[in-house]
Formats: structure tokens, sequence, C-alpha cells
């Protein structure tokens, strides 16, 4: 078997309700898709999701060659990359088709890739997300009662520009959470806004009232210096990592104890790639946590983790042209054994989308939001329903 070509479909879609964080409080409900099909002489075919840059120039390491081979593949767009270095668009073009081979490898042996990545059950514990900033009250408790109605015990809020509102909110969080624990697992989210003595001092807030099991990104994710500092100041753990590329980003975070559960994804390099930072995390004794994807695709790696602890899932709707063989169960995401990422495209409903594109409200990737590191700007009258 030999890979022959690739084809990328980018698409819009249209979410079913609009999400934010606290760089852009007033939200998107239109994103980008992108959708890369690996082609092999035997019409078996790959593919990765949510990518689509940078892949001109590795191709030609791949070309021609057994998808089976797939890590030796990767050391060689790697090795590939040695002077421009594994960042922005090539580490995306590197972590693309790492996924799609990892999926047609599972495919030519007809498993779901949790079973070829030699995990041992197709279960990974869940929690909740609600990319919420721009959600109104009302919204907010509805999304983690229905996330605790399928049996979900924990949930992520997103914090950063009103300390009264993140406690306000919070309690809400807990109390929608409260029929699936009582006493459910909290964490908060402010995506690299603060500086790390305003992080320390919003999060010594929130925890003389809230038991919170993590809080994300208090500071920038390359400062191990901040992050540590928070680390070392407050309660909570400390989470961070979703947005490096590889384990040479990552390292610098363990080495210097700067981080208490690293946020992994297939954007660490691909599978390969995600699959080194979490065995460089086992080896420090670190937990892992997956970021969320769409359908849960990203469940099948997690589940083969040895040292993950639970996986982000959000419902924004962003599966129009996706059938996928995953559902939540008691609080888990459980796996189906449709082969590689038990994801199939609807090509005639990708096609529908790409020939009429739906409309809304779009920035991506979100910006930094004025003030980050320095100082609080408050959400203006009326970019934020609450």
């Amino acid at each position: 078997m030999k890979i022959t070509g690739y084809r990328v479909e980018q698409y819009l879609m249209r979410l079913d309700r609009a999400i934010a964080d606290c760089n852009l409080a007033s939200g998107v409900d239109l994103l980008p898709g992108s959708i890369l099909f690996l082609e092999t002489d035997e019409n078996i075919t790959g593919i990765a999701l949510g990518a689509g840059a940078g892949l001109d120039g590795l191709f030609k390491f791949i070309e021609g060659a057994d998808p089976r081979e797939v890590v030796g593949l990767w050391c060689r767009m790697n090795d590939s990359l040695h002077k421009i270095g594994n960042r922005g668009i090539t580490s995306f073009g590197l972590s693309a088709f790492d996924m799609a081979l990892w999926d047609l490898k599972a495919k030519i042996e007809d498993a779901p890739l949790w079973r070829t990545l030699g995990a041992r059950e197709g279960r990974v514990k869940a929690y909740a997300s609600g990319l919420d900033y721009c959600l109104t009250d009302e919204e907010l408790f509805a999304f983690y009662r229905r996330m605790a109605e399928l049996g979900i015990d924990s949930g992520k809020l997103k914090v950063g520009l009103d300390l009264n509102a993140d406690m306000r909110r919070l309690g809400i969080m807990r109390e929608a959470l409260s029929v699936a624990s009582r006493s459910p697992a909290l964490m908060i989210d402010s995506n690299e806004y603060w500086s790390p003595k305003q992080a320390v001092r919003w999060i010594r807030r929130m925890e003389e009232k809230f038991d919170l099991i993590w809080v994300e990104e208090p500071a920038r994710r390359w400062d191990y210096h901040g992050l540590r500092q928070v680390s070392r100041q407050v309660k909570a753990a400390v989470a961070t990592g979703e947005n490096l590329h590889s384990v040479a980003d990552v390292y610098p975070l363990i080495a210097n104890r700067a981080v208490d559960v690293l946020n992994v994804w297939t954007g660490h390099s691909g599978v390969t790639g995600c699959l080194q930072v979490a065995r460089l995390a086992q080896a420090f004794d670190l937990p892992v946590s997956m970021m969320n994807a769409q359908a849960n695709y990203m469940a099948q790696v997690a589940a083969a983790i040895p040292n993950h602890w639970m996986m982000e899932v959000v419902d924004p709707g962003r599966e129009h042209c996706l059938k996928f063989d995953n559902r939540i169960e008691d609080g888990f995401i459980v796996l189906g054994e449709s082969p590689g990422w038990g994801v199939e495209v609807d090509e005639k409903k990708l096609k529908e989308l790409q020939a009429h594109p739906p409309t809304g409200r779009g920035q991506f990737p979100f910006p930094r939001r004025e003030g980050a590191g320095r100082y609080i700007v408050p959400p203006a009258k009326g970019e934020v329903p609450w």
C-alpha cells in the first residue's frame, strides 16, 4: 500500500449557540471547518479534522510511503522542519498528516484507533466545558444541568473580567452539576488574560467560597516562572499547555515544576506528538487532560494514555457533515468499534455547506483582549448578556 495524494475540504459551520472566553467576551457562532483526506492506492482514505494549512511542503516526505509506517513518517516530517522549527502553520501540517496516517493505520487493521493505540477499554471520563462567557445565567445553568444529566460531575467555567460575576456563575455551575454529584469538581479558565499576580489575587478570592480542582491558563503559556508562582500560592492545580505545539514546548513547564495538569491534544504535533507529551508528563507523575474536539474524536487517543484524567466536552454543534461512533453515558465518552477515528464525512452535506455557507458572527482564532497582563477591562455595556 502506498500514499498517493491528498485533498483538503474547507467549509463554514454555524453553531447551535455562541461560544466565548474573556478575550472575546461577546462570542462567535460561526467557525471554520477543515478536513484533510489522505489517499492510498488501495482506496482506503485517512482523515484529519480541523486541519488544512502547511501541507504542501510536507507531503513530499510521505508521498509513496506505506501509511502503516506512522512513527517513522512522523520523524521524517519532523526532521524536515529542523531549521524552521515545528511551529505555527508547519506544525498544523505535521499534525494533520500524522492524524490522517493514524486513521489509515487503524482502518487498515479494521479497528478503532483506541484499539490500535493499545487502550484497555474504549471509554474516557468527561468534564463539561460551556465555552460559556457569552451565555446568560439561565443558559449557563441549562448547559451544565444537561451535562450533569448525562452523569458528568465536573465543570469548567470561563472567567476573568468581573470577579462578582465569576463568583455568581461558579455557584450556578455548581448547583447545576449537583444532580450528578454532591460535591461536583469545579474548574476555571482565564485563557492567559491575567498576570501571575492578578491570577493569585483573583483565585484566592474564589477559593474562599469554592473548592477549585484546577485553574487553567492563569498566566502565559510559556511563562514557567509565573505559572509556578501561581501554583505555589493557590490551592488549586495549575493546568496549561493546549496552545503549545510539541514536546519541546512543554519540556520547560514540566522541568521547572510550573504545571500540575497538562492540557494535551492532537495539535501537539499529531497523535504521535501528543503521546510524546503525555509520556513526558507521566514520567513526572503528572496527569493530562484532553481538550475538546469535533465529534469528541480525540477521545480515541485519550483512552490510550495511562495518565489521562478527563476530557473536555462541549456541545455547540460542530458535526454538521460528520457521523461519529461515540456517546456520553454515565459521565464517560463511550467509544464504538468503527475503524479509525470512528468518524465518517457526509460528502453530500459537506458540499451543501460549501455551496451555501452559513452566515453569523465569527472571528477565529480569538484575539487577546485589551489590558491583558496589565489591567482588567470589564465587559462593556451589551458585550455580554449578564
